[in-house]
Parts: structure tokens; C-alpha cells; sequence
């Protein structure tokens, strides 16, 4: 499907806008809501969090699990394996509408799609959707916490809700990969997967000695430890 990416854009933002605008004008309803919940302890500022998430402190990704509009075909569309989005083979340079575009992303069974309360329409995902561009790590032991940053400028904490899982490639050997959100993943960068071999240690998995690392008390295993020096 050929369109306009101007003209995708301003579709995206209208029923992006919208759907917040009509969730604002249900906001007095959401308060009479959360007032009745006062018994359980949940506050009238916890019951609106998030609402305020869509319209404060920039772009969030928007709740596209909650839509199921129809599919209205492909797009020419594409992210490539360095995360680069493609439209019709020219890049799209302008980072803001990426970030538009991603916060809309989800991944169906069939396909990866853009979602809006009113549409879906699929793109190509040459790898991963999102490319981790920035890692951070603290502390030791159980007491580890990685978080990563995406290309769009997500940041993501590796727990049980953000696993990391690794694969072999065909030539450049294991491929870190970390959970966003849903069933959308980041490829952690090469030069990041050094940083992680670096915190790594071995330890017991599924019966045999693992070598991998740590965050939030988990142990997200690499490879068999006799196989370390392959990496």
C-alpha cells in the first residue's frame, strides 16, 4: 500500500489526539469511578495514572493491546535489522515521527502492524523492531540491575517483565535480545553484548553449568559455560 507519510502522520496524531480528548472528557466519570474504590485504598490519582502517562511527559506508547480495529493492509514500510524505518526505501530521518510510529507499534500473530483506535495496517521487521543502544548496570550478585535504552529512547530495567534471551546467529554468533513491552524486542548492539559478557558470571542452569548475567535477582543465561570460549 502506497500513501503519503505526511498524510499517515497526521492520520496517526488525529486518533492518537482523539482518543486522549475523549478520554479527558471521560475523566469526570473516571473520578466518580475511583472515588467508589476509595474503600479498597486506591485513590481517585492512581485510578487516571494512565491517562496522565498519555498526555504528559512526552510521547508514550499508546495502549494498542486495548484496540482491535480492522487490518487495512501493508504498508511500504519497513524497520531494518540497525533499526532504521524505511518508507517506500527512503529512510525516515526525523526522529519524532519515528517515535510516533513505534509508540503505535504491536506485534500481531501473523504480522507486526501500526495500530490506531481505527486501524491496522502491517510493516516488516527485518530482525527486531528496536535496536538497544545504551546499557547501564549497578551493584553485584543478586543485587544487579541492568537497564537498556532503545533507539527511540525507551528505557527498559531486565526483570521477569523485560527478559533478556540469546541467540546464535548465522555469522556473528550470539545476538542479544531484550523484551520492550508485549512481544516486541530490542537487538542489544554488538558492542553492548561485550559490556554484558563482561558482567557475566557462571552459574547453574536447567542441570548444567550456564555462563550469563544477573539484574532484579534473575539469572539470564548466554551459553553453556564449556562453550564461553566460542563467544
Amino acid at each position: 500500500m502506497r500513501i503519503d507519510i505526511s498524510a499517515l502522520e497526521r492520520s496517526v496524531e488525529g486518533e492518537l489526539n482523539a482518543f486522549v480528548y475523549a478520554s479527558l472528557s471521560n475523566r469526570r466519570e473516571i473520578m466518580a469511578e475511583a472515588e467508589n474504590r476509595r474503600a479498597l485504598g486506591q485513590s481517585p490519582e492512581q485510578a487516571i495514572r494512565g491517562l496522565q502517562a498519555l498526555t504528559e511527559g512526552g510521547r508514550k506508547p499508546a495502549p494498542v493491546h486495548l484496540w482491535n480495529p480492522p487490518y487495512c493492509g501493508e504498508l511500504d514500510m519497513r524497520i531494518a535489522r540497525d533499526g532504521t524505518w524505511y518508507y517506500q526505501d527512503s529512510p525516515i530521518g526525523r526522529a519524532p515521527l519515528v517515535k510516533l510510529f513505534a509508540s503505535v507499534l504491536r506485534k500481531d500473530p501473523e504480522r507486526y502492524v501500526l495500530v490506531t483506535p481505527v486501524e491496522r495496517l502491517g510493516l516488516t521487521v527485518e530482525d527486531a523492531p528496536f535496536l538497544g543502544v545504551e546499557m547501564r548496570a549497578e551493584g553485584e550478585g543478586d543485587g544487579a540491575t541492568i537497564a537498556l535504552r532503545t533507539n527511540v529512547d525507551d528505557w527498559v530495567v531486565v526483570d521477569v517483565e523485560h527478559p533478556l534471551r540469546f541467540e546464535r546467529g548465522e555469522a556473528e554468533g550470539l545476538k542479544p535480545y531484550v523484551r520492550v513491552r508485549g512481544d516486541l524486542w530490542a537487538l542489544v548492539k554488538r558492542a553492548l553484548f561485550y559490556d554484558l559478557v563482561a558482567l557475566g558470571e557462571t552459574a547453574p542452569h536447567e542441570g548444567r553449568e550456564w555462563f550469563g548475567v544477573r539484574s532484579r535477582g534473575l539469572f539470564f543465561p548466554m551459553a553453556p559455560a564449556a562453550e564461553i570460549e566460542g563467544l
